[in-house]
């Protein structure tokens, strides 16, 4: 057991459960499902996986900070349409700049989100509720009903999601997903090792102490949300590319996708505790069910009853399971330095 300690810590374990989760979802529905062990559908699930893993990345910091933002679907259909538009009347556009604009205008949106819940004081469920329904209605005022068509997008875009990184015989890593990789390794390490990104953990954990010795807890806060807008506006960048028929109802629902993959992949929705790495693998989770699902012909109605179910499960054993493993961990650990702690000699005086 002390050997144990030392090695796992209880989030861990719910990663690789998670991960042995996936590998039988895999073997279930490769049951069900013809050629379903092939590398299009690794691919398919691939590039629906790389799109929730980003975003999910930038709420996993949101809800470390006990917030949540349930506005990232529509800032990824408000840049994905936007920045849809602007490069079909521009298809010259620099590529990098293209991308530039949905990062600044996803953070832009963001900004918003995070001054309501810091500075505002309003919780940050009922400001993204509400930001979720404006930036919706904004959009489909401003659009006029109007559709961004792949024909009108120039090639560089639509090839992005064929792109291979590092091909590997039949097995290509794609462009959409390698970037979704990296988004994943720099936060990660972020998180884990630099000061400044430890206290999204400290402000979650404990918003009184983090006050009592000078936490900036406001500005960490709206950080976490621009953060998440800006992922979320990168979000947007990778739908345009892969789907490049935009409308109005881009994005739509993707927020619960989203909070599965976050809360799924272990980080607490009381704050303070999960990683990066466990949103990832909540991800490619939610990505193999919805592609799985699709390919049995089941009603996406269904996927969001799953994912619902998935939800409270996971909340309900981070109550129940994690909570007692956590309390269990301590208990063994104070008695390991009780246990090791030198007995006082009785030294009678001559």
């Amino acid at each position: 057991m002390n050997w144990l300690q030392r090695r796992v810590r209880p989030e861990q374990i719910r990663e690789l459960s998670l991960l042995a989760i996936i590998v039988v979802a895999v073997v279930f529905f490769g049951s069900l499902i013809d050629n379903y062990y092939s590398f299009r559908t690794f691919n398919r699930i691939a590039s629906s996986v790389a799109i929730i893993t980003v975003v999910a990345v930038g709420q996993t910091l949101v809800v470390l900070t006990r917030n949540i933002d349930l506005s990232v679907g529509s800032i990824v259909g408000f840049t994905a349409y936007f920045v849809g538009t602007l490069i079909a009347n521009h298809p010259s556009i620099n590529p990098l700049l293209a991308i530039g604009l949905c990062i600044v205008l996803g953070a832009g949106l963001g900004v918003v989100n995070g001054l309501l819940v810091a500075f505002g004081r309003v919780p940050a469920v009922v400001v993204t509720l509400g930001t979720l329904a404006i930036y919706r209605g904004v959009l489909v005022d401003l659009s006029h009903a109007k559709t961004v068509t792949a024909d009108s997008l120039p090639q560089w875009l639509l090839d992005l999601p064929l792109t291979n990184i590092v091909p590997f015989g039949s097995l290509d890593i794609r462009a959409l997903f390698a970037l979704a990789l990296c988004i994943v390794v720099v936060f990660h390490l972020a998180v884990g090792y630099l000061s400044f990104a430890r206290q999204f953990y400290a402000v979650g954990s404990n918003p009184e102490a983090a006050q009592l010795i000078g936490l900036p807890i406001k500005r960490v806060v709206t950080l976490s949300f621009v953060i998440s807008g800006a992922l979320a506006g990168l979000g947007g960048f990778m739908f345009l590319s892969r789907f490049g028929n935009i409308t109005v109802e881009a994005g739509r629902g993707l927020e619960l996708s989203v909070v599965a993959a976050v809360v799924v992949g272990g980080v607490n929705v009381f704050g303070g505790s999960g990683t990066i790495i466990g949103a990832m693998l909540g991800a490619i989770l939610i990505g193999t069910l919805e592609q799985s699902l699709y390919r049995l012909g089941i009603s996406e109605f269904w996927l969001s009853a799953v994912l619902g179910l998935l939800i409270l499960l996971a909340v309900a054993s981070d109550a129940i399971i994690l909570d007692r493993l956590r309390a269990l961990w301590a208990r063994t650990e104070l008695k390991l330095i009780t246990d090791t702690k030198p007995a006082p000699t009785n030294v009678r005086p001559s």
